[in-house]
């Protein structure tokens, strides 16, 4: 069908009978509804249309559709590309979309658009089951999914999309079909890791597995001067390890908590942060290590803890609407260089809520054949993740050049591949750098069948081939 874009001043209107709630601008509650997590992004919706069932968003598809309108799909908001929400067009608001049903049995859930991983592990973990799932527990499940979903536990039990056993989803001319390994297995290799380019996901079904609701697991941190050898000997130890080891390095400021030496409190340090995917009186004798070999740590904060606890640690960290700016690149190793380049840069951390860090990666992720999802660049040991994020708007040249430098640094280390879900909207070649070669021309096959018009382009966008570029 043939779009044009509605004329200027004409309101917006859904059908009659959308149940939801319709907000457009100096509504009360507009402001709040359009906010994201990242503060740098500021746009300003004609409609937002918080959708109460599949119904509504399929009303919310074909409006954008028919009067040629920018479409935006809102789960959990926590992108840091904003592409939540938009200028002059509409946001299909699933946040009202809530519901887990958790099946022991069978171990799976099924899950609706608008839930959080944290609302998600609530519910399994009645169970003492999970699945690999957001590091945040503000992070909405859909769009954590459909990029891939790099977890805590994804070592062990691979990345979020590659527990997507089906999915429900609303198509560009308003079908809702189903994705699965028998019906539209194509779509369903296009969600593990494409993104929201093929529709929008109205639920999904997830493979669980059992953990907690009791972990081992937590925080340690050195001084940053003793941060290079710490980095060394840490690697060397989960090289040598089992892959139930969850953990990551992040050089960040010492918050001012009671368990902070205040002579280090606002000052660079080096935090490892461990979780040991099994029971608790496992990984307390797995991860030893930490407290004796590799250290000792100046704070010591492992113990037995809740997974749910654990899930949410690094929540005080991530404020919703402090500005952001990401990054996510592939690391082909560790070397010496590389650690002493993170240390190096790591230290310029200038927020208290800005943070340098690498995550383990590998292991689980890395068995699934490279061609069986549209997730790529598996074969990375580990991922580095720059955070830069801060509350003053004076401050974003100096925040956003510390990220920018710290690529440059540590350009030689990297595979090439980078992260989506980690990055800015950087154009069209930063998004074929999500994929190998093949895959983003198998991907641009698929959104020809099921996107040709390119809809769903509020997105780290795989454009069809017919698009204008």
């Amino acid at each position: 069908m043939e779009t044009s874009a509605a004329t200027p001043g004409t309101p917006i209107e859904l059908d009659a009978a959308f149940q939801g709630e319709q907000l457009r601008p100096g509504d009360a509650g507009y402001d709040d509804a359009r906010a994201v997590y990242n503060g740098m992004v500021d746009k300003r919706p004609a409609v937002i249309a918080r959708c109460s069932g599949v119904a509504d968003v399929i009303d919310a598809v074909g409006l954008a559709r028919e009067k040629g309108l920018p479409l935006a799909v809102r789960c959990g908001g926590h992108n840091v590309a904003g592409k939540a929400v938009c200028d002059d067009g509409i946001v299909a608001d699933l946040r009202g979309m809530k519901g887990v049903h958790v099946d022991p049995q069978r171990r799976t859930a099924r899950v609706n658009a608008g839930v959080t991983w944290g609302e998600f592990d609530r519910e399994t973990q009645l169970f003492g089951l999970t699945t690999p799932g957001g590091r945040m527990t503000g992070t909405g499940v859909g769009g954590f999914t459909l990029g891939g979903g790099y977890a805590w536990s994804s070592t062990v039990h691979g990345l979020a999309c590659d527990n997507l056993i089906s999915a429900e989803v609303v198509t560009a001319d308003g079908r809702v079909v189903t994705a699965s390994e028998d019906e539209n297995a194509d779509l369903l290799w296009g969600l593990r890791g494409g993104g929201g380019n093929f529709g929008v996901v109205t639920s999904y079904e997830f493979r669980l597995y059992e953990l907690g609701p009791m972990i081992y697991g937590g925080l340690v941190v050195h001084p940053i001067d003793a941060a290079k050898d710490v980095a060394r000997a840490w690697r060397d130890w989960v090289e040598a390890g089992p892959e139930e080891v969850a953990t990551a390095l992040g050089v960040l400021l010492a918050p001012p908590e009671p368990f902070v030496p205040p002579e280090v409190q606002g000052t660079p340090v080096l935090g490892i942060l461990a979780m040991y995917v099994g029971t608790a009186d496992e990984g307390e004798e797995a991860l030893r290590p930490l407290k004796t070999e590799i250290g000792p740590p100046a704070v010591d904060l492992l113990d037995r803890i809740p997974y749910t606890a654990f899930q949410a640690i690094v929540d005080p960290f991530s404020p919703t609407g402090w500005l952001n700016y990401h990054g996510g690149k592939h690391l082909a190793g560790l070397p010496d260089a590389a650690i002493d380049t993170y240390v190096d840069q790591g230290r310029k951390v200038a927020s208290p809520m800005s943070q340098a860090l690498i995550f383990r990666t590998g292991g689980a992720i890395a068995r699934v054949p490279d061609d069986a999802t549209a997730a790529s660049h598996r074969a990375a040991p580990y991922m580095w993740h720059p955070i830069a994020a801060w509350s003053d708007p004076a401050e974003s040249a100096e925040q956003i050049a510390w990220v920018r430098e710290s690529y440059a640094a540590m350009e030689p280390y990297t595979t090439g591949g980078v992260y989506l879900n980690f990055e800015q909207d950087e154009g069209e070649a930063h998004v074929r750098a999500g994929f190998t070669p093949e895959k983003y021309a198998r991907l641009v096959e698929l959104k020809d069948k099921y996107d040709p018009s390119n809809l769903f382009r509020l997105n780290q966008n795989i454009a069809p081939s017919g698009a204008t570029r």
